[in-house]
């Protein structure tokens, strides 16, 4: 009954945000409310599941969010988005633009810190989607979903990666190998696959845009950097506020990786610190060359967006604290088991159903991959498949459909200026095209890969 209970929720919610036209913040709550009730929480312990949902998502990703929109805003004042972007088609077109985009996040820039990547490059999207033609926004929003939620689950140092590597004790070196071989293939794939549907008339930019108030906002300062273009420094000065907390972040992880890490390496690699370092240099180069009116007026409309982002963003948190709350994990882990000696197939498509399962009732990609993993390791030695493929089926299953239980799912719709039915379609559908996209390319390591 829990399951059926968290799909009624989930259908809830969908309906009302959609179809009734409700605020997603009211439709969220009321998808809890209802989740919490129905699967026996309680009413003291769905409330409070709803507080500590939303207080532990802000305590997570608030001070990210705030300091990542506030970075992307003065950026975009500066012009140094819509100038790396017309450097970037010069280069290499709008054709091949969404694909090098895809390719770039999966391999290039895998990020523990999904949410910063997403804040850092939503804007660069935007910026670039009118020169791609109508479909420009979906076509690259779902690219920023394809590289950057295939680089989580595939490459070194995802977290996802990491956490299913450590958990089946599968060396570094080797997911890193196979990640190189699935991701970057997965990623192009399903950024092809997105735009041949796209170019199928799927996208409706009349309901699957929304045009908010800071979006349009944009539109001016565009106009206005015009006047001051001359002023502006150098493409390469503008995106070290960008560049700068992407090395820090990395520079961390790779200390943690590779043994040598300590309070130095782990303060220098925090997130909220590295973004806090973006946003000075940020602010530093608006004032000195925009002058502080333009700055204050940039910090103005970011702190505007932000405060919008930041509430979808808690709530969406508050729903899947409720889910968390529930016995739904122990009732997947009763329902599957995997068997000793089942073929090389079977393996794969159980281990990819179980963290898919885990994936759209838990809404967190990382905590389906872990526990899909916690099930499936203590019968590890006795399938007839190799770990490392396992490990990239229960990768795949993770990032199956990635939809409204998920605090992502609020921030990618709100970053990206779609409505929520555009975000189903340019993440739900786009992280659901990818894991069946990798699946084959999966089962054929399963036959390649000795066990």
């Amino acid at each position: 009954m829990t399951i059926l209970h968290a799909c009624i929720a989930i259908a809830a919610v969908l309906v009302l945000i959609i179809w009734v036209k409700v605020e997603p913040v009211i439709a969220l709550v009321v998808g809890s409310l209802y989740l919490g009730l129905a699967a026996g929480v309680g009413l003291t312990g769905t409330l409070d599941a709803i507080a500590l949902g939303f207080g532990e998502i802000m305590a997570e990703v608030g001070l990210l969010i705030g300091f990542g929109v506030l970075v992307g805003s003065l950026l975009f004042a500066l012009g140094a988005l819509q100038n790396l972007v017309g450097l970037l088609l010069r280069l290499l077109g709008a054709r091949r633009l969404p694909y090098a985009i895809s390719a770039a996040l999966t391999t290039l820039f895998p990020s523990i810190y999904v949410d910063v990547q997403l804040v850092l490059a939503a804007p660069l999207a935007r910026s670039a989607a009118p020169q791609l033609g109508k479909n420009g926004l979906p076509l690259l929003a779902g690219s920023l979903t394809a590289g950057i939620l295939v680089g989580y689950v595939f490459m070194i140092p995802g977290l996802g990666t990491l956490s299913i590597a450590g958990l089946l004790d599968i060396p570094l070196g080797e997911m890193l190998l196979f990640g190189l071989i699935v991701a970057p293939l997965t990623a192009v794939l399903t950024t092809f696959a997105f735009k041949l549907i796209l170019d199928a008339g799927f996208w409706k930019p009349e309901r699957d845009e929304h045009a908010s108030a800071a979006l349009l906002e944009e539109e001016q300062v565009q106009a206005e950097q015009e006047e001051t273009r001359a002023s502006t420094p150098p493409l390469a000065v503008s995106l070290l506020p960008i560049l700068v907390p992407l090395l820090m972040i990395a520079f961390g992880a790779i200390a943690e990786t590779a043994g040598f890490d300590n309070e130095v390496t782990a303060f220098v690699g925090n997130a909220v610190f590295a973004l806090f370092v973006g946003l000075v240099g940020a602010y530093v180069l608006s004032r000195t060359s925009l002058g502080r009116e333009r700055t204050d007026d940039a910090i103005g409309r970011g702190l505007n967006t932000t405060g919008q982002i930041l509430l979808i963003t808690g709530v969406g948190g508050s729903l899947g604290a409720v889910i968390g709350e529930t016995d739904l994990a122990d009732v997947l882990g009763d329902l599957f088991s995997a068997e000793a000696g089942a073929p090389v197939v079977l393996t794969i498509l159980l281990a990819w159903l179980i963290a898919a399962l885990l994936h759209f009732a838990i809404g967190s990609i990382s905590v389906a991959a872990i526990a899909a993993a916690g099930i499936i390791t203590p019968v590890l030695g006795s399938l007839d498949v190799a770990p490392v493929v396992v490990a990239l089926a229960i990768g795949a299953g993770a990032l199956f459909a990635l939809q409204v239980n998920s605090n992502f799912f609020w921030m990618f719709q709100s970053l990206l200026g779609v409505s929520t039915q555009g975000a189903l379609k340019a993440l739900t559908l786009v992280t659901g095209l990818a894991s069946l996209i990798a699946l084959p390319i999966i089962i054929v390591l399963g036959f390649l890969v000795p066990a």
